[in-house]
């Protein structure tokens, strides 16, 4: 099969099942190395992260162009397609710096398109914005991000702490994922980009469908999701369901 794209990006905001799907994705072997090679909102913190050293008297520019190589290939590896996940919060300072390394387009698709080629935009999304703070202040409070299917961590941020209804917090986190969903609707409208929409539940009833939905739109062999397996696994209980309840409450007052 001939791909219809070289890369993608997965537009989407935290606790949206992104992790899910870009281990999906990496594993097929046949679709890059998706991952958030852009997400600290910070020069030097790209630079660190893609092990790009720093060159006296260099510009920026050309400081860019070494950073964007060396994230290509770190998302691209052997398969010869990019993978980026880009988080809402990040997207701004992302196409600030795209502007400064691609001058000449007129609009962050454009610019996209000559940093990475053809480019497929799917947007991951998560209807319930409850459910999605809830599990964002929970994963603040207790550290743990991310466990794999045998339970194990894959992710720890802090060390272990009790989680604790924290109203205010919840708030705060349900109008930011909300605001998100505005702002990459309207970024969208703007550029002109109908992505492939996908969304959270059904990742997690069906993650191998989603997988094939997104190499066919690629123009690559959905087959390769037949065999695989979800790398994570969800860490809801029943804390997040009583956090919902009372956080729903709160909104509706």
């Amino acid at each position: 099969m001939t791909a219809r794209y070289d890369s993608y990006i997965i537009c989407t905001s935290p606790r949206s099942g992104s992790t899910l799907l870009c281990k999906l994705l990496a594993a097929t072997g046949i679709s890059g190395n998706p991952d958030s090679h852009f997400h600290r909102p910070s020069l030097a913190a790209w630079r660190k992260s893609h092990g790009v050293g720093e060159i006296d008297g260099e510009d920026e520019r050309s400081t860019l162009a070494r950073v964007f190589a060396a994230a290509i290939a770190k998302g691209s590896g052997d398969t010869g397609m990019f993978g980026l996940r880009m988080q809402r919060g990040s997207a701004d300072y992302f196409m600030g710096k795209l502007a400064v390394l691609h001058p000449g387009p007129g609009s962050d698709r454009a610019r996209i398109e000559a940093a990475f080629g053809r480019t497929l935009f799917v947007y991951l999304s998560r209807a319930d914005k409850v459910a999605q703070a809830v599990s964002c202040v929970k994963a603040e409070q207790t550290g743990l991000w991310h466990v794999a299917p045998d339970g194990s961590e894959l992710e720890r941020l802090a060390p272990p702490r009790a989680p604790v209804y924290d109203g205010p917090a919840l708030m705060k986190w349900y109008e930011t994922m909300t605001g998100f969903e505005r702002e990459w609707e309207a970024w969208f409208s703007r550029e002109g980009i109908a992505p492939l929409r996908l969304d959270y539940d059904a990742l997690s009833r069906s993650p191998r469908d989603t997988l094939r939905s997104v190499l066919l739109a690629l123009g690559l062999d959905g087959k390769a999701a037949d065999a695989l397996s979800p790398g994570v696994k969800k860490i809801a209980d029943r804390v997040n369901d009583e956090w919902a309840e009372r956080l729903r409450l709160q909104i509706a007052k």
